[in-house]
């Protein structure tokens, strides 16, 4: 540690346990409304932060570091993660370095006190990183460095002290899971919060597929996306449905021979033979190339 002890150790440690609750109840994206609830700490809530600004220290704190950090979508400032240097660049908020939040800031590096990073994903919707604790400051470029940690090891109150080789790991899952979000942000806008295949609109329901998962490159590009409802993209990892280069679906011969109820004959039967309804974009349209490759394992395993 680089100073002394932090006074706020236990409300953070309540702060990381809440968040972490909600992250596996919203499934990693957190809505905003949710988020501005706060949390009960010792009969007082605690607010996360007002999202408005991006460096956040609650009112009952008793200690001079921030509690949580936010980057909105629409953000004014480019946050990045560095995966050579094993850290996320974070800003400084505009105006003097002096001004509190700043100093809050400087603070949590010099108490090596754990925050919690709300990554803005779409309006209304944020990821978390956590523990994240800020390991450099660059005055000149009005930057510090975060790095993540893990909860179990970070969270006693002694700093940064997991081995880096772990860290390095977990900051590539972080920079995997804000792709993916971004991934899904990007086909739902293509697809005007649509199934591709029966038009659903219950955003709840509607999914980012990819065709292809392991592609060398390019995974994560809106052409290697289509958006599916969650019936449709379970029919199709499992390959009960297929999507040709030119993009008609078709339906597994033993499902279609098979006879039940209503789901089964209007929400997949039915749909044998149809196009997909493709994004106006053609740049954002399934790539044919992709959609063989993966029209290829269907056939296959429709033929077994």
């Amino acid at each position: 540690m680089l100073g002394r002890a932090d006074p706020d150790h236990a409300l953070r440690v309540a702060a990381h346990e809440h968040v972490r609750r909600l992250q596996q109840l919203y499934d990693d994206v957190i809505p905003l409304s949710v988020l501005r609830e706060g949390f009960e700490f010792r009969g007082e809530r605690i607010s996360l932060g007002s999202f408005q600004k991006g460096i956040h220290r609650a009112r009952q704190q008793r200690g001079p570091a921030a509690l949580s950090l936010v980057t909105s979508p629409n953000s004014p400032y480019d946050d990045e993660i560095d995966e050579e240097a094993g850290v996320i660049v974070y800003a400084y908020r505009a105006g003097s370095l002096n001004q509190a939040d700043n100093r809050a800031l400087d603070a949590a590096y010099e108490l090596q006190a754990p925050l919690i990073y709300f990554k803005g994903i779409d309006p209304g919707q944020y990821s978390v990183v956590q523990p994240v604790f800020v390991v450099d400051r660059d005055p000149e470029s009005r930057a510090v460095l975060l790095a993540p940690g893990l909860p179990q090891a970070d969270l006693a109150g002694e700093g940064l002290v997991s081995p880096k080789p772990v860290r390095a790991v977990a900051l590539r899952e972080v920079k995997v899971r804000l792709e993916q979000h971004r991934f899904r942000r990007e086909v739902m806008r293509a697809y005007r919060k649509r199934c591709a295949v029966c038009a659903l609109r219950r955003i709840e329901l509607i999914q980012a597929a990819h065709i292809v998962e392991f592609a060398s490159e390019g995974v994560n590009e809106v052409s290697n996306g289509v958006a599916l409802c969650a019936i449709h993209h379970l029919a199709y990892d499992r390959n009960v449905m297929g999507i040709d280069p030119t993009g008609v679906v078709h339906i597994a011969r033993a499902v279609r021979l098979e006879r039940d109820g209503p789901m089964l004959r209007e929400g997949l039967q039915a749909f044998h033979g149809q196009r997909i309804r493709m994004p106006a974009q053609p740049t954002e349209r399934p790539a044919p190339d992709r959609l063989a490759i993966r029209f290829e394992r269907f056939t296959e395993a429709d033929a077994a």
